[in-house]
């Protein structure tokens, strides 16, 4: 299996049009918002000497900062164009980035024997996959982790729709950034609370610890507070079951 044409279409476009500057996206708020908190909520449940890899990683905004709390952090992304402004912008080669399919599930298991057993981040990659291909990045996690290998994923709820929705509906209509990602029809697809754990345990996970959150974006409203989305997020590891040499 491998991403749909029309999704890879769609993030290869908005990232050919972006400078890869951090905070340009709508989502690409300042690592101090995003990866920092979510270490906090791991911090319990990780092994630190093991590496780490952020699933969609983008511009490499948070993959810089990850690399920063584990001794090696690897960015993979479906867009080469992301993967192209990630490189650009680590200008001190703290982390590493490539090119990945998640749901090129043998292109995961190469990468896995590379590295070998790794953290994994997951940070809003989920609602924006096609429904048929959550399974197989849950999958990819999974792949990644291991025995000793634990995963931080983090979605927006079914809430965050009305977020998004006053965004869109401001006076004079939607700010630029959100203008970008309904250009490349980027379209957030909602992915229910209930579905999350679902979807988990599908791919072989069992989750270690759960919570509400908020997802800090870029984005300002008009009395300049941050636009934040309403997040469930999950500390999983590989269900002992199917553990490597259980």
């Amino acid at each position: 299996m491998s991403a749909s044409e029309r999704y890879v279409r769609a993030w290869e476009g908005f990232w050919a049009e972006n400078t890869g500057e951090p905070g340009e996206p709508f989502w690409d708020a300042d690592a101090t918002l995003t990866a920092a908190p979510h270490i906090a909520l791991f911090a319990a449940h990780v092994d630190r000497t093991l590496p780490i890899v952020d699933l969609g990683c983008g511009n490499g905004t948070q993959t810089r900062y990850l690399a920063g709390h584990f001794p090696r952090a690897v960015g993979v992304d479906l867009s080469a164009a992301a993967v192209a402004h990630a490189r650009r912008a680590d200008r001190d080669a703290v982390a590493e980035f490539e090119q990945l399919d998640l749901t090129d599930l043998a292109g995961v298991r190469r990468l896995g024997d590379r590295i070998g057993e790794a953290n994994v981040y997951l940070r809003a990659v989920l609602h924006q996959s096609d429904p048929d291909d959550r399974v197989p990045v849950a999958e990819a996690v999974a792949l990644l982790l291991g025995r000793r290998g634990r995963g931080f994923v983090v979605e927006p709820t079914a809430a965050a729709k009305a977020v998004l929705q006053q965004v869109a509906e401001r006076p004079g209509g939607p700010p630029e950034k959100l203008r970008q990602v309904r250009k490349h029809q980027l379209r957030p697809a909602e992915v229910a609370s209930g579905e999350l754990p679902e979807l988990l345990h599908e791919a072989g996970l069992e989750i270690l610890d759960q919570g509400e959150s908020d997802l800090a974006m870029s984005e300002r409203h008009p009395d300049g507070t941050r636009v934040a989305l309403p997040a469930h997020w999950f500390v999983v590891a590989v269900a002992e079951a199917v553990r490597p040499g259980s």
